[in-house]
């Protein structure tokens, strides 16, 4: 081993000495290890695990939710006729049951409010892509979809009964003017958020029109995309209750909105407690079966989700 004027020993190899290894053994160590931060675990997470985790947490706060409300209702903070026990809007839950209606009061709002909501992906993706690839068409219909995203869907209800009546396609509507702004609008935030460098590689590499869209556009403006669709959903599902509860008629049926009516027709408290309820649980089991998944797919693919 020799030395600089330096002071640095150099090795045989001509290398400095603390730039050679000197156990053969340390650099597969040392690769072992990165690997070993790179790798991300896909093991199962023990049962014990998920309920502590993912099922404890909801329980709880349902458990001590429940608990307030009996206390109120004990400490008479308002008249039994405004503030209901929780035995007693489990008393509604059970007749609805008994009765054969409790089903169809979830499935009429569900099926109107999915269909609702396909209905303006269609439109509004391709929509979205337009307004964010074209400056002329984002500069002439960019801040219309802003305005149709701030407006209230319930003040699209009138003119929508006026313009086709007491029926599913008034329904629709209202939920296509809520929704369609806030799709479009969240993949346009999607595909601003694109590294340009991936799109001049993508136009490099021939990914250009339908093609450029689809492998490189789409998938990269996803994350913003999968947040207009959360939202799209969202203002479905409140313009849809909005519908429901203004515009009545036999021919429709009866929904969540339409029961929530009626309980207040009838100054029935419970009865409003329980499409309160049933309106809410509806809208945390789409996100729980669909949208939660599909957010988890996406960052997990990113590399942003390790394990959750």
């Amino acid at each position: 081993m020799a030395s600089t004027d330096t002071g640095v020993d150099i090795g045989k190899d001509g290398l400095p000495a603390a730039a050679e290894p000197r156990d053969p053994h340390d650099l597969t160590r040392l690769e072992a290890g990165l690997d070993a931060l790179e790798s991300v675990q896909t093991g199962r997470t023990p049962l014990r695990e998920t309920l502590i985790r993912k099922v404890l947490p909801p329980v709880t706060a349902v458990a001590l939710v429940l608990v307030v409300w009996q206390l109120l209702v004990w400490a008479k903070v308002a008249p039994d006729y405004k503030l209901p026990s929780p035995s007693e809007v489990w008393g509604e839950v059970r007749d609805a049951w008994l009765q054969g209606s409790l089903l169809g009061y979830i499935w009429t709002s569900v099926s109107r409010g999915l269909l609702g909501f396909l209905l303006a992906l269609a439109i509004g993706t391709p929509l979205g892509l337009l307004v964010a690839r074209v400056s002329f068409v984002r500069a002439a219909v960019g801040p219309i979809l802003s305005g149709l995203q701030s407006l209230p869907s319930v003040a699209w209800v009138p003119p929508a009964v006026i313009w086709l009546g007491l029926n599913d396609s008034m329904m629709y509507a209202v939920i296509l003017l809520g929704a369609v702004p806030s799709i479009a609008n969240g993949l346009v935030a999607g595909i601003d958020q694109i590294p340009p460098l991936f799109l001049r590689a993508g136009r490099t590499l021939g990914a250009t029109g339908l093609r450029g869209a689809w492998h490189i556009v789409m998938p990269g403006a996803l994350p913003g995309y999968l947040a207009g669709l959360k939202q799209g959903w969202a203002f479905s599902w409140r313009s849809l209750m909005a519908a429901e509860i203004i515009a009545s008629s036999p021919d429709l049926g009866v929904g969540l909105g339409q029961l929530l009516e009626n309980g207040r027709n009838n100054s029935s408290m419970s009865q409003v407690f329980l499409a309160i309820f049933l309106i809410l649980l509806v809208g945390i089991a789409i996100d729980l079966l669909i949208f939660s998944p599909l957010e988890r797919r996406v960052l997990r693919s990113r590399g942003l989700l390790v394990t959750r």
